[in-house]
């Protein structure tokens, strides 16, 4: 597929992602209720940036939290004040049902995605940001990131005609469908795994008519950048650090 090529150098230029941390992460941030849900709050009192992330469906694992505190503070030039809400009421899908290779865990994760379909969570978050706007009325412009799953509300999130967002990521986004990129003008990565389609990609790629950056890393798996990371494998945690270092990048030309 046609991707640009990895800049392995940029950070140096505009980020200063910390080492990852395997196991026991201490999260940076604390949790506050806004727009009727549980969010992780993270990054610099005072900061005009925002993103709203959307996580995967297992929820606040400690990958997640260490990537929103990742994104809310490693730009050398430009902070953020990241929000993650939590959409499933504290009750997230459990990482015992990957891989889904059993009738049961089939089953109870179709179950899951009934109860948590993309397209109303997609609908309830302006009323989010909206609230979320009023009590920081000093974030000027937003951005949307969303993981696996979230990747999917990021689509239609963002090729809704009422789109709030400025810039969007995707990062190893579930239920890739080029019609979506049709109505989607702003500016959009997609960081993709080995497990993604490719050509569902490639399609989604070349449908994208505003500025974009699409990447595929071809020895990550499905959920690299998010609660399936598995941080102790040393080419993980690397690829883990140069994912959030190409969002980084991406979002200080867009937003």
């Amino acid at each position: 597929m046609s991707t640009m090529q990895a800049q392995h150098d940029h950070s140096q230029a505009c980020c200063n992602v910390p080492p990852v941390v395997a196991k026991n992460y201490s999260e940076r941030g604390s949790y506050e209720e806004l727009g009727g849900m549980k969010s992780y709050v993270t990054g610099p009192q005072g900061a005009t940036k925002g993103i709203i992330e959307i996580f995967d469906i297992f929820g606040f694992k400690p990958q997640t939290i260490q990537g929103a505190d990742i994104l809310a503070t490693s730009d050398d030039s430009q902070k953020y004040r990241v929000f993650v809400p939590d959409w499933f009421g504290g009750e997230p899908c459990p990482l015992e049902w990957f891989p889904p290779d059993t009738e049961d865990k089939q089953k109870k994760l179709g179950g899951f995605f009934q109860k948590f379909p993309p397209p109303s969570v997609a609908e309830k978050v302006p009323g989010y940001l909206k609230a979320v706007s009023e009590k920081y009325p000093e974030i000027k412009e937003w951005a949307i990131v969303g993981f696996c799953w979230g990747g999917k509300v990021v689509s239609l999130v963002t090729a809704a005609p009422s789109n709030p967002f400025k810039a969007a990521v995707e990062c190893h986004p579930a239920m890739v469908e080029p019609a979506d990129a049709e109505k989607i003008k702003i500016p959009l990565a997609m960081l993709a795994s080995k497990d993604e389609d490719a050509e569902a990609v490639k399609k989604f790629e070349q449908t994208l008519s505003g500025p974009k950056h699409v990447e595929t890393f071809s020895d990550q798996i499905h959920g690299w950048m998010g609660a399936r990371a598995d941080l102790e494998n040393e080419r993980v945690a690397g690829e883990y650090k140069r994912g959030y270092e190409t969002v980084l990048k991406f979002l200080s030309q867009h937003l």
